[in-house]
């Protein structure tokens, strides 16, 4: 646990400035050790000169969709982002994605039935679509495996295992 500070500085418009203070085990003099040289799905990073791997991200919360929307472009891929199954399935009949997240319990086209589209399309036959729900029921788990997704999340969904998820289906 760490113990400190955090105090107002400033505000500039609607944005407020904070500073943060807290206790280290580090000295101003001690090396601090690097962070490693190598991002979680740094083998999905092409070579200069190839593609990307592409992800469609949806869901209708906004924060949701910006979270694994910034994890998924510092690990190396392009990003869609969409808050609708409708809008979803449009970019997937327009682009080709190496790997769709969607929620399930979205208003109007649930996650059920975008996997159950998307799996219609033939280049989405085989991409691998990851389910994630906040809502967790007995039965989620089968019914998205039903309804074409490859893996089911539970919210809050940890990052680190939605990128081992991701390199270990699309390996």
């Amino acid at each position: 646990m760490l113990t400190g500070s955090l105090t107002p500085s400033g505000f500039n418009g609607p944005a407020a400035f904070f500073r943060n203070a807290f206790a280290s085990r580090f000295s101003a003099h001690d090396e601090v050790p690097s962070p490693p040289d190598r991002t979680p799905l740094a083998d999905d990073i092409p070579a200069e000169g190839k593609r990307r791997p592409r992800a469609l991200v949806v869901d209708d919360a906004p924060d949701v969709t910006e979270m694994i929307t910034m994890l998924l472009r510092y690990t190396g891929y392009d990003v869609a982002a969409v808050l609708t199954a409708p809008d979803a399935l449009e970019k997937a009949r327009s682009e080709d994605f190496d790997v769709v997240v969607s929620d399930i319990g979205m208003p109007g086209m649930s996650g059920y039935e975008l996997a159950m589209a998307l799996r219609s399309l033939d280049n989405y036959v085989s991409v691998p679509l990851i389910a994630m729900t906040g809502f967790a029921m007995y039965d989620d788990r089968e019914r998205a495996l039903e309804s074409g997704f490859d893996a089911f999340l539970t919210k809050p969904i940890n990052l680190m295992d939605l990128i081992d998820l991701i390199r270990q289906l699309r390996s």
